[in-house]
């Protein structure tokens, strides 16, 4: 991995070097767009509206226009902000972690300590693990000023960015406003259709499929060609229920419990004895 910055984390006078990562990356097969009658490559250029000439990146400067004026704004000009010169993330306030709202988790980076000692990394870290606190941070990252939260995956600290309140829509949906009657009966069967799903989460047990399924039909075409037949390739179309509104919503919890049980059952009989046995809570 290649660092993407470098700075401190600061809190009080406690200064900690930290070098930044992208914590993920992106999975999905690269397409590009085509003309479908000769299939000649479509290409986007940035072009110049008074002189018609393609521009390159490198003569490219940004531009605030309020309707009236236009206003030029160079690399240099952007570089000289205060902010965007600033090499820290700076501690705002230690939160309970429950109080972060996951719809505001953004983009996440690793930090990995920049120092001869790691001392004051690991003091972090262990101090936010046994404090079950998570760090408020501020500061700028490619011209933005960010807000994110920084908290302890593993043994490393994780920072991710969070979405300012105002970039979070109210939800508000009149269907809701209309009182709901629900009985114990359906109550209890929902409780057990999810009790019948539960269990303990292993992302690395998930795959994209539409991803893997893309990936299918690239691999066909390239040895068949547009003599493919997809459905050879993934078999018949099975017929999906879109479904409508559920009418006797106790049938249907009943007939959902039923089904995963047996389910869960045939799993268990198919799985390793080793997996099996699900570990008892602490």
């Amino acid at each position: 991995m290649r660092a993407i910055w470098k700075g401190a984390l600061t809190f009080g006078l406690v200064n900690v070097p930290v070098k930044v990562y992208s914590a993920i990356e992106d999975h999905d097969v690269p397409l590009h767009q085509v003309h479908a009658s000769d299939g000649g490559r479509i290409r986007y250029q940035r072009v110049c509206e008074l002189d018609g000439e393609v521009v390159p990146y490198a003569e490219i400067d940004k531009a605030y226009d309020d309707g009236e004026r236009t206003v030029v704004l160079t690399a240099d000009d952007i570089a000289s902000l205060p902010a965007e010169r600033s090499r820290e993330i700076e501690v705002v306030e230690f939160v309970p972690s429950d109080q972060i709202d996951l719809l505001t988790l953004d983009r996440p980076y690793y930090l990995e300590p920049d120092s001869s000692s790691p001392k004051a990394y690991v003091l972090l870290r262990t101090t936010l693990e046994q404090t079950d606190r998570t760090a408020v941070v501020r500061f700028s990252l490619r011209q933005k000023t960010r807000l994110a939260a920084l908290r302890v995956r593993g043994e490393v600290l994780v920072l991710q960015t969070l979405l300012w309140a105002d970039e979070v829509r109210e939800a508000s949906f009149s269907a809701l406003d209309e009182p709901v009657k629900i009985s114990a009966k359906e109550l209890e069967l929902s409780a057990a259709l999810v009790e019948s799903f539960s269990s303990d989460f292993d992302p690395s047990e998930f795959v994209d499929e539409y991803q893997q399924e893309l990936r299918t039909l690239i691999d066909a075409k390239l040895e068949k060609g547009d003599a493919l037949d997809t459905a050879e390739t993934f078999g018949a179309e099975a017929h999906v229920d879109a479904g409508g509104e559920v009418i006797d919503l106790m049938a249907a919890l009943t007939a959902s419990v039923e089904r995963s049980r047996a389910a869960r059952a045939e799993a268990e009989k198919a799985a390793p004895a080793t997996k099996r046995k699900r570990p008892e809570a602490s």
